[in-house]
């Protein structure tokens, strides 16, 4: 009986840990699809991964309460209009969130701002009102997007930097 507390212990523990782990397979596996699709679809890498930063901080499956699913926050909605069918899959999820980015980037002429606080409250909404929408959630939202975008893109130049310095012949 014993051993089998200490074993269900360690089994908590490890499954701890994995939970906690930064770069756990899930989490490979998403940004090699957030590196790929934002690379096609002319998105900035800094931006999805800000946006799945914030939104699911890289779990796969979270569910809101609002009802958005997947590392990328789909609303029902917004996924059937993208036509992805499981919220849940990373490729899918990932795609049709990159895919609404790019979108809402034409729609509001790559103002980052609004393409934030488009993808949180919704475009309907920021389209009317612009940058005079003034919700303390969404310009929360957008100033967490802004500083986690800045870093991201800021260690993106600075491997890009590391990369060609090494490459001087």
């Amino acid at each position: 009986m014993k051993s089998a507390l200490i074993l269900a212990q360690m089994l908590c523990v490890i499954s701890i840990c994995w939970a906690q782990s930064s770069r756990a397979p899930g989490r490979i596996e998403a940004e090699y699809y957030v590196a790929a699709y934002a690379q096609h679809y002319r998105v900035p890498v800094a931006l999805v991964r800000a946006i799945v930063a914030r939104e699911s901080n890289w779990q796969p499956c979270v569910i809101s309460p609002k009802g958005a699913m997947g590392v990328m926050q789909l609303m029902p909605a917004t996924a059937k209009r993208l036509a992805v069918t499981d919220r849940c899959n990373l490729d899918h999820n990932i795609s049709g969130g990159v895919r609404y980015l790019a979108w809402l980037m034409r729609r509001f002429h790559n103002d980052l701002r609004l393409v934030a606080a488009a993808y949180y409250a919704g475009e309907d909404t920021v389209g009317r009102r612009g940058l005079a929408y003034r919700n303390l959630d969404v310009v929360t939202y957008v100033r967490a997007i802004r500083t986690t975008y800045l870093r991201e893109a800021g260690a993106e130049s600075e491997s890009k930097n590391t990369t060609a310095k090494r490459d001087v012949r």
